[in-house]
């Protein structure tokens, strides 16, 4: 008795309750598509971009700009290394810090 209230409950079945052939199959993977372009234009694009231009400015770092570690460590470079940069901190700019490369932030402007 319950099966058969199932059954009558259930849409009519055969032709035109699943999609057929190639336009089935767009409309199927349609949703999963358009969170992909959603995710690369929101997540991933920016993202990279951002890494390109960090990596930009580590390229372009030179003696005597003022920078900012990740640590929120403020100075400026004395020395630079392939992988180390050597920074002065400090009212009197008598200490001294090696940082690695990656891990300069960003250039200060002129304070």
């Amino acid at each position: 008795m319950f099966i058969d209230l199932a059954f009558a409950m259930g849409g009519p079945g055969g032709a035109g309750t699943e999609p057929q052939g190639i336009g089935g199959i767009i409309t199927s993977f349609l949703p999963l598509i358009l969170i992909f372009v959603i995710f690369y234009f929101l997540l991933i694009r920016p993202q990279s971009k951002k890494a390109k231009e960090h990596k930009q400015m580590l390229d372009s770092l030179k003696k005597g700009d003022k920078v900012m570690t990740t640590g929120g460590v403020y100075g400026v470079i004395e020395d630079i290394d392939v992988n180390t940069v050597t920074l002065k901190v400090g009212v009197k700019d008598d200490v001294r810090i090696k940082v690695n490369r990656n891990y300069i932030s960003g250039l200060r402007s002129g304070e």
